[in-house]
């Protein structure tokens, strides 16, 4: 069985995104039209394009071509849009933007999505699952609009979304954006971008082009934001006020992407969920990495080609190697670290919304590893070390029994990993944001426990999905048959709140009085929750 180190990080980084302007097809400014007012004049369909039958569904014109979407309730939904090149074209290199094309465009299903690393997802996820063809021709995203009118200047909202930097997709089920468009009067998008070995490997040895190896992943996001600048006003949206949100690795590349020069303008709001991206990985670190995967590739004997290797080899190379990709330092996209020693210059004007789960590590490590619900005082501290590293294990293990007497073992493993590796971090970046003066910090701490399989999973890693986007109906498997539609209704509406005005509707976060929303069935502002944990956590390293 694999150590509780690896499958933590494993479970963390690998479980659980100028020039002529849009116009409508209409002569003046962008609309939905039907397709009988347009067919003629772009000399019919192409394979692979909008069918004839399709007359009256809605379509917008983007600065590479015509796109065809579908009506989804009081939203309309795009789906698959490219916003770049095929990748593997440009491996390891940025890529560009896509190629033009003639006609309508059917953008009314998801595009492939980039290949993925196997971790594997525990039960609770089961609901969300939507696998889609993978393929380095995954460089597309998907808006979701309550209407196409260019007056509408509607805030848009750019989700990035979860796995790491290694697996997950825009096609999860819960990342359906129709129903916070239409409620929360903005415009979502959801990005496939780059992933694994294809996104990170860092391999500047093989020329100047590949300089950037270590942030293809990262210059993917990019190009997306720079697609919605671009594009998103023939869409009902406003260019000039876009939140990028994201959780788990969705928070930390939101985290990246706010130290990434390149990004800055493109986004106006961050919010970051469950991950807090502190630190990149060094050249040095990444060097030993790619060397790792190398030792990893079946090439019979030789140095393989990692160029022309087959993606799903490369891939699975990287899976026997153990390797997480994290963005790399490499003094060019990412010219330092996110939040270390401190906030990056450049977020100064960016408000950021920022928090975690109550018990992140019950699902993200749990269940990856349910015998971790046996634990025993006696093998707790060897479970518990290697989580921690720096830790004084036995002072922790004693003072969280002192608090509450009544626990498990497996409840003070779960406590202690989940405060010292995520809330702790959370902590670190809003204290350190606040500290660079500039736009406000808020925290929450989501605190709802689900019924599902008894309430043993409680507020595990990922439980706010449902409530975020709204989502209640696709989200079973990790909320239960009966949510609280009422903390689903506040939770989204202040994220939509935040993403509108720049503020989710409770103090901002000062590290004298740390007011913090805690989401519950009777959700309230608490000063300094848990302040004997964050004591207790205060002198480790957050990195």
């Amino acid at each position: 069985m694999p150590s509780p180190t690896s499958l933590s990080r494993r479970a963390a980084l690998g479980g659980l995104a100028t020039g002529l302007s849009s116009v409508g097809l209409s002569s003046v400014g962008l609309s939905s039209v039907g397709l009988s007012s347009v067919g003629l004049a772009f000399g019919g369909l192409a394979s692979g394009r909008a069918a004839a039958a399709d007359l009256g569904a809605p379509v917008v014109a983007t600065r590479h071509g015509q796109v065809l979407g579908r009506r989804a309730g009081a939203a309309t939904v795009f789906q698959g849009i490219p916003y770049g090149a095929d990748t593997a074209l440009r491996r390891f290199m940025p890529s560009g933007p896509p190629p033009a094309w003639d006609g309508v465009r059917d953008a009314r299903a998801f595009g492939p999505i980039a290949p993925q690393m196997r971790p594997g997802r525990p039960s609770i996820y089961s609901s969300w699952a939507n696998p889609q063809p993978e393929s380095e021709d995954c460089l597309n995203l998907n808006v979701y609009t309550p209407g196409l009118d260019a007056s509408g200047r509607r805030p848009v909202m750019v989700w990035f979304h979860g796995g790491g930097f290694v697996s997950g997709s825009s096609a999860l089920r819960y990342a359906d954006g129709a129903r916070l468009a239409a409620k929360g009067e903005v415009v979502v998008v959801t990005v496939n971008h780059r992933l694994g070995a294809l996104g990170y490997l860092f391999v500047p040895e093989l020329g100047a082009a590949y300089a950037d190896s270590g942030n293809a992943g990262t210059s993917d996001m990019i190009l997306a934001l720079e697609w919605v600048r671009d594009n998103i006003s023939g869409f009902g949206g406003d260019p000039a006020n876009v939140t990028i949100f994201g959780q788990s690795g969705g928070g930390a590349k939101v985290s990246t992407l706010m130290a990434a020069p390149r990004a800055r303008g493109l986004f106006h709001k961050a919010i970051v969920q469950s991950s807090s991206n502190i630190r990149g990985t060094t050249p040095a670190e990444a060097r030993g990495q790619t060397e790792r995967v190398l030792a990893a590739v079946d090439a019979g004997g030789g140095r393989p080609d990692v160029r022309t290797l087959p993606f799903g080899d490369l891939s699975a190379a990287a899976d026997r190697a153990g390797v997480l990709f994290n963005p790399v330092v490499d003094g060019r996209t990412l010219p330092r670290h996110p939040f270390e020693p401190d906030a990056p210059p450049g977020s100064e004007d960016v408000p950021l919304l920022i928090g975690t789960t109550k018990d992140e590590t019950v699902g993200l490590i749990g269940g990856f590893d349910t015998s971790l619900f046996d634990l025993t005082w006696a093998t707790l501290p060897s479970h518990l070390g290697p989580l921690l590293p720096g830790a004084d294990v036995t002072k922790i293990v004693a003072d969280l029994r002192r608090r509450a007497p009544d626990a498990t073992a497996a409840d003070v493993f779960f406590r202690a990993t989940t405060e010292g590796q995520y809330r702790r971090r959370a902590i670190a970046q809003a204290e350190r944001k606040v500290a660079q003066g500039g736009a406000p910090v808020f925290m929450y701490l989501f605190a709802w426990e689900t019924p599902v399989d008894g309430g043993r999973w409680k507020s595990s890693h990922s439980i706010e999905h449902g409530f975020v986007f709204d989502n209640l109906d696709v989200s079973a498997s990790m909320v239960g048959a009966d949510p609280p539609q009422a903390l689903a209704d506040a939770v989204s509406s202040a994220w939509v709140r935040f993403a509108r005005s720049g503020s989710p509707g409770w103090p901002a976060f000062d590290p004298a009085t740390r007011e913090t929303m805690i989401f519950d069935t009777a959700s309230k502002v608490v000063s300094d929750p848990g302040r004997a944990d964050r004591l207790l956590f205060a002198g480790l390293s957050p990195e």
